[in-house]
């Protein structure tokens, strides 16, 4: 074991002690939960990244991914012409220029989102979502309908995944909603993976595999960290049996396909929107900010995860860097990050470095989807709404660990 895996492995305790003392309760947790959680993680990192059949499943994950974003280019050059990725009329004096994102990359959200849509009508989804809420329940000893919102949400987002859960949301314990909202932060939804790993795929080798193990360590990770911050109270009643109960969301394919689209139509504009205003406030409050200071957000940002960053792995000289991006995922989102992970090719990070910071960038750990997901979850259990909004700001700590959690643990099995 080298230096830095040594360093990867001394984190993952310390994040698990950052948590517990980031939570209000300072008793209850078991330490079934912790040796779960934590081996969780790390043989299921061990077995996506090491197990041969389940490398090679990489492969066919990117080639998937390539054949969705050349389909989508079909679909934007023909309605957008050059802008969204036909042949250009003119030629190119700036390298990189005729990329648009809105036009290029994020039509991706449609065609995942319609294709998720059917997935889920034809009973693949549930059926995949059903297993791996099997393999939470014999790790962590959790029941029922809390197991299947966690599973949900490495597939589909953090409103999505607790709406197939919503007839049991009122009969969650307080833990166990709170492991929900940790879990729907900590993870991405298959059509922002498939976005995001188009987007750094030139940087990070395998993007689209890695971004999918990423999501599935975070599960776990996420669960962790919910508990350590709110242990279940001993002798809470488990939560209904809801496994084998998922509700049929659309009446045909077709009802499936089109409904899908429209769901990714909304999503497609509520990115576009969340990107121009945040950046826009971030823009604002660094030209108030840096005058007085001397300091960017980004800057302070840097400085406050940079232990993270160490606890992860992460060379001390490449902390900084790694420590900023995390830093713009927080306060931005992990859409900016990745972004410009992928315009500076990673400059400064070693391959290592940037697969671990593709790992705890996988996560809608930021102040908008926090807004996002109290919102819906409120609309759907309006009589819990004012505990949903007390553990909002707390879900985003947890998550923020969890995700840096399963940095840590791809910087274990990853040697220099």
């Amino acid at each position: 074991m080298s230096a830095l895996q040594f360093q990867s492995l001394l984190g993952l305790p310390l994040l698990c002690a950052l948590a517990w003392a980031c939570g209000g309760c300072r008793r209850g947790v078991r330490p079934r939960i912790v040796a779960a959680g934590l081996l969780g993680q790390v043989l299921l990192g061990a077995a996506l990244l090491h197990v041969p059949p389940l490398r090679a499943a990489f492969a066919l994950v990117g080639g998937a991914v390539n054949a969705l974003a050349a389909a989508t280019r079909a679909g934007t050059s023909l309605v957008f012409g050059y802008l969204g990725g036909a042949p250009l009329p003119f030629a190119e004096t700036a390298p990189g220029a005729s990329f648009i994102l809105f036009f290029q990359a994020l039509p991706l959200v449609l065609v995942v989102g319609a294709l998720s849509a059917v997935l889920y009508h034809w009973r693949v989804l549930p059926a995949v979502v059903a297993l791996l809420a099997r393999g939470l329940r014999w790790l962590f000893g959790l029941s029922g309908a809390c197991n299947l919102g966690v599973a949900a949400n490495v597939f589909v987002g953090m409103v999505e995944a607790p709406l197939l859960v919503r007839h049991w949301l009122g009969g969650f314990s307080r833990a166990e909603l709170f492991v929900t909202m940790v879990a729907g932060l900590a993870t991405i939804s298959g059509n922002m993976l498939v976005v995001y790993a188009t987007m750094i795929a030139p940087v990070v080798p395998d993007a689209a595999g890695q971004l999918l193990a990423a999501s599935l360590i975070s599960a776990p990770a996420a669960i962790l960290t919910a508990l350590l911050m709110m242990p279940e109270r001993e002798g809470a009643p488990p939560s209904p049996d809801a496994e084998a109960a998922q509700p049929r969301l659309y009446d045909s394919t077709m009802d499936a396909l089109v409904r899908g689209t429209a769901d990714g139509l909304g999503l497609l504009l509520g990115i576009m929107a969340s990107l121009i205003v945040f950046v826009a406030l971030v823009a604002l409050a660094n030209a108030a900010l840096e005058p007085l200071t001397g300091l960017t957000l980004q800057q302070i940002a840097a400085w406050l995860f940079w232990p993270l960053a160490w606890a992860m792995g992460v060379p001390a000289g490449e902390c900084a860097t790694v420590a900023r991006l995390l830093g713009v995922k927080v306060v931005v989102n992990e859409f900016v990050s990745y972004l410009e992970l992928a315009s500076t090719g990673g400059a400064g990070l070693s391959e290592r470095s940037r697969l671990v910071l593709a790992y705890a960038l996988c996560g809608f750990t930021n102040f908008g989807s926090v807004g996002i997901m109290v919102t819906g979850m409120a609309a759907m259990c309006p009589e819990r709404r004012a505990e949903i909004v007390s553990l909002g700001l707390p879900s985003l700590v947890a998550a923020s660990i969890a995700c840096c959690m399963a940095g840590a643990t791809v910087g274990l099995l990853t040697p220099p």
